[in-house]
C-alpha cells in the first residue's frame, strides 16, 4: 500500500466552469486558516483504499492511522510505502505486527500514486466550494473519501502504475 496525507482547509479552489452566454457564474471565495488532514493508504494492485480524517500530521495521528490499517487488514501482511516525513520516522511509532514501512527516496512525491488521488479528489469534490465551518468541510471530505473507498476501480485506475505492478509481480 502507498500512503500519504493531505491538508484540506476552508480555502476555496476557484476554477473555470462553463455556463450559457451571456451569463457569468458567481463563485464564492474564502480564505480561512482552518484545516483538517486526510490520511490514505491505497493498494495499486486491487484498488483497496483506507482513509482517516485526523486533526493533525504528527506521530500520534500516524500511530492511529497505522493501527487502523493494520486492524482493517488483520489477516494480511501490509508493506506501507511512505515518504520521509518526520512523523513517519518517529521513534515512538509502534508498528503493528502485520505492518511494515518502506520509505520512498527523499523529495520524490512523483513516486507516490496517492498524490494523484488527492488531485482527483480536489478536482472533482472541492472546486468552487465554500464551507461554512470546519465541520461542514470534514463532513464533505468524509463523504468524498467514502465514495473513493467504495470505488476500487477508480482507485486502481489512478494508482495502478506499471512500474509498481511489475515490481510486485516481477513483470508477470
Amino acid at each position: 500500500m502507498f500512503q500519504d496525507e493531505a491538508r484540506f482547509g476552508r480555502i476555496s479552489d476557484t476554477r473555470y466552469c462553463w455556463c450559457p452566454k451571456p451569463l457569468r457564474p458567481l463563485v464564492k471565495a474564502m480564505v480561512t486558516q482552518e484545516y483538517t488532514y486526510a490520511y490514505a493508504a491505497a493498494s495499486p494492485h486491487d484498488g483497496v483504499l483506507d482513509t482517516l480524517i485526523l486533526p493533525s500530521v504528527n506521530g500520534e495521528c500516524m500511530q492511529l492511522f497505522v493501527e487502523e490499517v493494520a486492524r482493517r487488514h488483520a489477516n494480511e501482511n501490509v508493506l506501507m510505502v511512505v515518504d520521509g516525513a518526520g512523523w513517519h520516522r518517529n521513534e515512538s511509532l509502534a508498528m503493528p505486527s502485520n505492518l511494515r514501512l518502506l520509505f520512498l527516496p527523499p523529495y520524490a512525491p512523483e513516486l507516490n500514486p496517492v498524490e494523484h488521488l488527492w488531485d482527483d479528489l480536489r478536482e472533482k469534490s472541492f472546486h468552487n466550494r465554500v464551507f461554512d465551518s470546519i465541520m461542514a468541510l470534514e463532513n464533505h471530505l468524509e463523504s468524498a473519501l467514502a465514495d473513493f473507498e467504495r470505488s476500487p476501480d477508480r482507485v486502481r485506475s489512478i494508482t495502478h502504475w506499471e512500474w509498481i505492478i511489475n515490481g510486485l509481480f516481477n513483470g508477470k
